[in-house]
């Protein structure tokens, strides 16, 4: 977790990139949190940004 969006976003395409499979940046309280997709399956939670390691990010909102 990070209170740095710009920190969180690196992390989240390094994340992303590693495990080949797509990442939710998400925000919690006042954290900002990286997951692998198929774990916030039903979580609900504040999406931000999705890091896919074929096409890159975007922004969910």
């Amino acid at each position: 977790m990070s209170h740095n969006l710009a920190l969180a976003q690196k992390h989240a395409w390094n994340l992303a990139r590693t495990l080949m499979t797509t990442v939710i940046l998400f925000r919690s309280e006042n954290q900002y949190c990286v997951l692998p997709e198929s774990d916030l399956d039903d979580a609900d939670v504040e999406a931000l940004f999705s890091y896919d390691p074929y096409s890159g990010g975007q922004s969910v909102r």
